[in-house]
């Protein structure tokens, strides 16, 4: 007997989740299947819990290198990363549950198992006991997310090499570690370990760090990881990682030379794979990428009458809120509802790292490789009030701004809190506004959004503080 339902999400992440309650709230009948945990990894061993360690980081860093600069000082400082990981478990605990709160409070029944297409309107279940249910439904959501990628020939054991799960998880800390990439996971895991005394080495294949990010955030993050003590070595390929008795050796290379680095452990974070393998998409006729990623279209749908995908698994830009606001406007699809699009590159983009980076749309490179003529507005975190009263005055804000028409193209920060910033930037752009109205708008004083003022009334050629 199979239980009948208008929608049903495969994949309980941030991505499922959200696209299940507004689903819900447009009258539809919803389940929502997944194998593991509500929240998905963003709320489990992801965005959540890291964000917690990194706030730990950011006290130990201060008690460990900064007691003169603020006027205090210990005989014995003691620092127990157990505790800090105990409390980032605790925080993804409490949401965790605010999540199977939030679905029952919606009438969103949950299905906990192994979820498989059997035809383009019927999935199975499998729970962890080998209990088969069958469900069915008039649209089906794919929301499973993405796994680490890991070359095979890198063996994981959770003990020395690494992915981002094991780490998170992990409540002592390596005396030496080598991170292979520096993109979101490898940057804020630097911040984390650096804290407490941890002798971390980056590995980036690419020629700067944060290699997606504006060529000056590379440079600004570089330079402020030196004063941490945490070494970069850009342009260096990993050639092979070998669990030893004692830790790990990382073999690297670069312009033909190679280098041996021996840790304790390695993290590897190269990047993730889409996890769509095993659901039953190709027997139904789903298209999948090469890589995997399936293919959809504005509104979220599959080449296939009734199934949608959204979030990683979509390989659109792999980011929780990215997930989220396709879960909304696929649901609004289904339901019928007025909805949007999404220009992915105008969306935010934060990474958590010590000093943050926030940035969203075109680069200055970007602009001008399209042959856009720019003017750019810059002001730095060290001429303002906040930053220095915080101690935390090291980045800058830099917007991107069309030289013609005054339209608002991208920005790029670096500093304390900026991806706290990022939504008057990305709101201004969605409404039209220029680098004049958003210097016209009154910041309270002290802020650290001043800056993002100061760099407007730059863009406009009318800097006040700079």
């Amino acid at each position: 007997m199979s239980e009948n339902f208008d929608v049903i999400v495969i994949g309980a992440g941030p991505a499922g989740y959200v696209a299940a309650i507004r689903a819900a709230q447009l009258n539809q009948k919803v389940a929502i299947v997944d194998k593991q945990w509500l929240g998905g990894v963003c709320l489990n061993v992801g965005c959540i819990p890291s964000k917690s360690l990194l706030k730990n980081a950011e006290v130990a860093h201060t008690l460990r290198e900064r007691g003169k600069e603020f006027g205090f000082s210990f005989d014995n400082l003691k620092l127990d990363y157990s505790v800090a990981v105990k409390r980032s478990r605790q925080n993804s605990d409490r949401l965790t549950k605010g999540i199977g709160f939030l679905m029952k409070k919606n009438n969103v029944a949950v299905f906990m198992g192994e979820a498989k297409l059997t035809s383009p309107t019927a999935v199975s279940v499998t729970d962890k006991d080998g209990k088969l249910t069958e469900l069915s439904a008039k649209n089906i959501i794919v929301a499973t997310g993405a796994s680490a990628a890991v070359p095979p020939v890198w063996k994981v054991d959770g003990e020395k090499v690494l992915t981002y799960w094991e780490a998170i998880l992990q409540d002592k800390l390596p005396k030496s570690v080598v991170i292979i990439g520096s993109g979101a996971i490898g940057v804020e895991f630097a911040t984390v370990w650096s804290s407490y005394g941890v002798d971390v080495t980056i590995v980036e294949m690419l020629p700067r760090i944060v290699p997606l990010e504006d060529e000056e955030i590379s440079k600004e993050l570089e330079k402020e990881f030196k004063k941490r003590k945490v070494k970069t070595l850009v342009g260096h390929k990993v050639e092979s990682v070998e669990a030893t008795a004692t830790g790990v050796k990382v073999k690297v290379s670069a312009e033909g030379k190679e280098t041996i680095i021996e840790a304790d452990q390695t993290l590897v974070a190269i990047g993730f794979r889409p996890n769509s393998k095993g659901l039953g998409l190709e027997e139904v006729g789903v298209k999948i990428s090469e890589r995997g990623f399936i293919e959809i279209n504005e509104k979220m749908q599959t080449n296939i009458p009734g199934i949608w995908a959204i979030g990683d698994v979509t390989g659109k830009l792999m980011l929780a809120h990215v997930g989220s606001a396709m879960g909304i406007i696929c649901a609004e699809h289904i339901g019928g509802h007025e909805t949007v699009t999404i220009d992915y590159e105008m969306i935010p983009r934060a990474t958590y790292c010590h000093p943050q980076i926030a940035s969203f749309g075109l680069t200055e490179a970007q602009a001008k490789e399209r042959g856009l003529a720019v003017k750019v507005g810059r002001f730095p975190f060290q001429a303002n009030g906040k930053a220095l009263g915080m101690g935390d005055y090291g980045g800058f804000v830099k917007i991107v701004v069309d030289e013609k028409y005054g339209e608002l193209l991208g920005a790029s920060m670096i500093g304390p809190e900026v991806t706290e910033l990022l939504p008057e930037l990305t709101l201004a752009r969605m409404m039209e506004l220029t680098p004049h109205e958003i210097a016209r708008n009154i910041h309270a004083h002290p802020t650290l959004s001043e800056a993002i003022m100061e760099a407007a009334h730059a863009a406009t050629g009318q800097a006040i503080h700079t």
